[in-house]
């Protein structure tokens, strides 16, 4: 298992050091491996977010941007990102169903609840890492849930991976994702596209039609292979 990412987001310096040195700890007592950022205010980390990280833990009253706000903006691109919120009052809690919150804790946080609660968070974000790719964008990585990619695309040395929404380019090559998602319902219908079965509406004579309405290309050689993976799939045989 890779780092996990671990975005830290407060606004007051004793809170945060606190926090940053928590999690410090926890790494040392539980063999764990993080790769931790912080911000001082929500909008900081909202702004342009891109399914950076795989936890926040994050405070709800900030002076720009509160923490729930914060949290309905990275919703907005990111279902799956672990989110804690950190609040000195209670009657926030029930508000962090609204962001599909994990939890929240109540300051001042004893370490022991810290421990419990990165327990949990940890445990959810691995099981995560299944149901999500993660690629490399040039400077900056990004995680992509597997139900939301149409199909890849390779065109000359760049990969198009074309989302629910909207289209992400990295620099990568066909075969070595082919190699990552084959066991995730994906497979080459030809030698430039590598198709979510999941998002297969039919086949029509030697195109592929996606749920989206495209059609793609099956190569003559990949035919029988492609509508045999896609009726495996279908009937639950292929995950």
């Amino acid at each position: 298992m890779g780092a996990l990412r671990i975005a830290v987001v407060e606004d007051d310096p004793g809170a945060c050091t606190l926090i940053l040195d928590y999690l410090q700890r926890y790494q040392s007592e539980n063999g764990q491996d993080f790769m931790i950022s912080a911000f001082n205010d929500g909008e900081k980390i909202a702004d342009n977010y891109h399914s950076e990280y795989d936890i926040i833990l994050m405070d709800i009253e900030m002076k720009h941007m509160d923490g729930m706000e914060a949290a309905r903006r990275i919703r907005t691109v990111d279902k799956s990102v672990v989110i804690v919120f950190i609040t000195a009052a209670s009657q926030y809690a029930i508000n962090g169903y609204e962001v599909q919150a994990l939890s929240y804790l109540l300051k001042p946080v004893p370490y022991f609840a810290f421990s419990q609660e990165m327990a949990r968070s940890i445990e959810q974000a691995r099981s995560n890492e299944n149901r999500s790719i993660l690629l490399e964008t040039g400077t900056r990585q990004i995680r992509l849930e597997l139900r939301d990619i149409l199909y890849i695309e390779s065109i000359r040395h760049t990969i198009i991976i074309h989302t629910n929404g909207g289209k992400v380019s990295i620099t990568s090559t066909l075969k070595k994702l082919e190699a990552q998602l084959a066991e995730h319902g994906f497979f080459r219908s030809n030698s430039c596209y590598l198709v979510n079965l999941q998002h297969v509406a039919g086949i029509d004579g030697q195109d592929c039609v996606m749920s989206n309405g495209e059609r793609l290309r099956i190569s003559r050689p990949r035919k029988k292979a492609f509508t045999t993976a896609l009726s495996d799939y279908i009937n639950g045989s292929a995950l």
